[in-house]
């Protein structure tokens, strides 16, 4: 007869401890989700008019993108350099969508640098419906806003090939 018996919850608790040392390894240093631009075009300034969009979807929701625009621009294009042109960046429409990849969130708008004209559509599909959100509905479109507007920077980066 064996000696050593292992019980199941002694098993579990060496299978799980084993686990969370092998998991544990992945981590990371939390990070923010918009990187700072180490290079960027040499914006000297941001402006970001709603003025369409309070039109479009009233407020709060263009309120809230007139927010977090700037600074997602600024993060991800760099901004004030001296002497550098302004950026003038319109948004015309925003759709909040169902939250499933068939209906994604959506925002349209210009954007004018240096006296050249670039038309930006972004998407995010990161939105995942939660029951929280029915407990905090404005947070949550507030979030959806604002990763729209991530997305939104992201893209008028990649059309500006900075």
């Amino acid at each position: 007869m064996p000696t050593y018996v292992l019980t199941r919850r002694a098993a579990l608790l060496s299978f799980g401890a084993f686990a969370a040392a092998g998991v544990g390894g992945c981590n990371t240093t939390p990070t923010a989700g918009v990187q700072p631009a180490a290079s960027g075009p040499g914006i000297g300034a941001i402006e970001v008019d709603t003025t369409p969009l309070v039109a479009y979807v009233g407020n709060p929701t263009a309120g809230w993108a007139q927010q977090a625009l700037p600074g997602a621009l600024a993060q991800v294009l760099g901004s004030g350099a001296p002497g550098g042109p302004t950026l003038h960046v319109r948004i015309d429409t925003l759709y909040l969508g169902g939250g499933n990849p068939a209906d994604p969130d959506r925002m349209r708008g210009v954007a004018t640098l240096a006296g050249h004209t670039i038309s930006v559509r972004a998407v995010s599909t990161n939105y995942v419906p939660s029951p929280t959100d029915q407990a905090l509905p404005e947070q949550a479109l507030q979030g959806r806003v604002q990763a729209l507007a991530v997305a939104f920077a992201y893209r008028l980066k990649s059309k500006l090939g900075a």
